[in-house]
């Protein structure tokens, strides 16, 4: 199986503070860019053998010189993002090999995914030709109206909060978003690209440690989480 791995880091954090850079995927984390951990992942991860990195425009130049300066050497290419997260990843996909059976896609503000984590993702991918990591969604969830009144009470049991990598297989990617843009569809996350084909999509259990890092606090819990593993 050969597999490549497209690292999404071409989005400004908008709910980040103003008193902070807003690519919170290149400001420092336990010693490093927080992008990096990402690359490091999959850099050691031997199922994986290329890396696309989908940047912004500003700073392309900035994520060749982190491949060189740390020696990621499955990095392939690092191509431009687009206005929407799905273009960017439309940008990834076109650059990835042909022969390539697995594409995982992961946001680099995700910088706490495990081996196993992604293992285990890739594994279903190429059972199923789709799977995404989640957690189930363990709040009370309720459907409210304009006024900001209560609807309904959702039944939660069957509410997964879905995390990256997701993985699919190459064609089964490329197809729907090939079709998602000849019918102008903008999906959430890249499932639900997958989902409109329709194809099955598998969920695998994610960790609660695989954390999105949205907000200055974040970057308190990541350090945390870091220093527990001892990172």
């Amino acid at each position: 199986m050969k597999a490549c791995a497209i690292i999404v880091a071409a989005g400004k954090g908008k709910r980040f503070s103003d008193e902070k850079d807003s690519y919170k995927q290149f400001l420092m984390l336990g010693g490093k860019p927080v992008i990096c951990w990402s690359l490091e992942l999959f850099e050691n991860l031997a199922g994986i053998r290329d890396v696309v990195i989908v940047a912004p425009d500003d700073r392309m130049g900035f994520c060749r010189s982190i491949a060189k300066r740390h020696k990621y050497g499955k990095v392939k290419a690092v191509v431009p993002g687009g206005r929407f997260r799905q273009d960017s990843v439309y940008s990834g996909l076109l650059k990835t090999a042909k022969d390539i059976d697995i594409i995982l896609i992961h946001d680099s503000v995700r910088p706490l995914a495990t081996a196993g984590l992604v293992s285990l993702c890739m594994e279903e991918a190429v059972r199923c030709g789709a799977a995404v990591p989640a957690v189930p969604v363990k709040d009370t969830v309720k459907l409210g109206n304009k006024k900001m009144f209560v609807e309904q009470t959702i039944d939660r049991s069957k509410l997964w909060s879905v995390q990256t990598p997701q993985c699919f297989k190459r064609a089964v990617i490329i197809k729907a978003y090939d079709k998602a843009r000849k019918d102008g569809f903008v999906g959430s996350d890249d499932s639900s690209v997958v989902e409109r084909l329709p194809h099955e999509v598998k969920i695998v259990s994610g960790s609660e440690e695989n954390i999105k890092i949205t907000y200055p606090e974040d970057f308190t819990l990541a350090e945390a989480i870091l220093k527990r593993r001892g990172a």
